[in-house]
């Protein structure tokens, strides 16, 4: 039986598990681990988290290259996870990333000022994996010319660096660059872009209006006139439910190449979270657990408390006009389909722009 490390070793990968939604889009499937290393069974269905748990059904994701310069070390909440990334690419790998790219692009052309070129440049911050990013350059009729990851994490740039000599050819991998560094301060960056993603909620991080305005403010200055900056958090109802916080859990299936099974359970907020009405801070309490199936030993487990603040569309706005930029519109999910009042909405996507 492989330890967890020797799963991230081989580059432990899952891209679209399956959706634990009804939608005949969004069917469980199987799915392999590349290098055939695992395969990861039909997900057992769950309830819906607050977070990020509307699953969709995707096709086989691309992979993305790492080139890291700047390389500091950043003090950084939830660091035993974000310290595994492998772990974590797999926990989140349900999302549909070449979808989610797609309304990106689309968000940006329609909220877009400038109409000038039918190609694009965009920086992904708080990149973890960088999904998102890769797959804007891997992915087909894309209107993404150059893509850059950001993340504070020197071990999410080195996974990336395997994933991109599996996933990426050499055109694609040309097109793409990772850096470490800090979302609040981009003055390295010589660079200009024309959309800037946050994504799976990574502003959440940033704890005080002073760290937000600074963000926003790096955003304004690296964006080109007409650009767009791309925000997806909780949806306020997460916030004003409070009272009773949500547990989100759910499954990952995987079998090893000798049929060994396993499971991978994870759980991204609990019952019991403490959370303060004033900062608007919750303790996430987040855990990743691997068992084996058939005698529940478990495996390896990883447990901590990740403070994350949470939103309001309001404090969005208003603090975004501190930096200079301003909401073009709001969505309820990465899907141009869903607006932010409806009640399916679990998702806060902000499309800004400058002032």
């Amino acid at each position: 039986m492989k330890s967890l490390f020797d799963l991230f070793a081989y580059s432990l990968v899952v891209q679209r598990c399956a959706s634990f939604i009804a939608d005949p889009r969004f069917q469980p499937k199987e799915y392999r681990v590349r290098n055939s290393q695992f395969s990861v069974l039909s997900l057992s269905r769950g309830r819906r988290s607050g977070a990020m748990a509307r699953k969709r059904e995707n096709e086989k994701a691309k992979g993305f290259k790492s080139n890291s310069s700047n390389v500091i070390q950043l003090k950084r909440d939830g660091d035993k996870i974000y310290s595994m990334p492998g772990l974590y690419d797999l926990a989140f790998g349900y999302r549909n990333f070449e979808f989610e790219v797609n309304f990106l692009q689309n968000a940006h052309r329609r909220f877009s000022s400038d109409k000038s070129s039918d190609e694009i440049n965009i920086l992904e911050l708080a990149a973890g994996p960088a999904r998102h990013a890769m797959t804007s350059i891997a992915m087909k009729e894309s209107i993404v010319k150059k893509a850059v990851a950001l993340d504070c994490s020197e071990e999410m740039e080195k996974y990336n660096k395997d994933l991109v000599l599996n996933e990426l050819n050499e055109e694609q991998a040309r097109a793409f660059e990772y850096y470490i560094g800090d979302m609040r301060e981009l003055t390295f960056l010589d660079k200009q872009f024309n959309s800037v993603w946050i994504l799976l909620g990574s502003m959440a991080h940033l704890k005080t209006n002073d760290d937000v305005i600074r963000c926003f403010k790096g955003i304004e200055k690296v964006l080109t006139s007409g650009g767009t900056c791309i925000v997806e958090l909780p949806h306020p109802q997460e916030t004003f439910s409070m009272i009773e916080c949500t547990k989100n859990d759910w499954e990952v299936p995987i079998e090893d190449e000798e049929g060994v099974e396993t499971t991978l359970s994870i759980v991204w907020g609990d019952d019991n979270d403490e959370f303060d009405p004033i900062t608007q801070i919750r303790d996430f309490t987040v855990s990743l657990s691997l068992k084996n199936d058939e005698n529940s030993e478990v495996i390896q487990e990883i447990k901590e408390k990740v403070p994350m603040r949470l939103f309001t569309a309001q404090e969005i706005d208003a603090l975004a006009r501190c930096a200079g930029l301003e909401m073009k519109a709001m969505f309820g999910a990465l899907d141009e389909e869903m607006h932010v009042t409806a009640d399916a909405a679990f998702r806060l996507v902000c499309v800004l722009g400058k002032i």
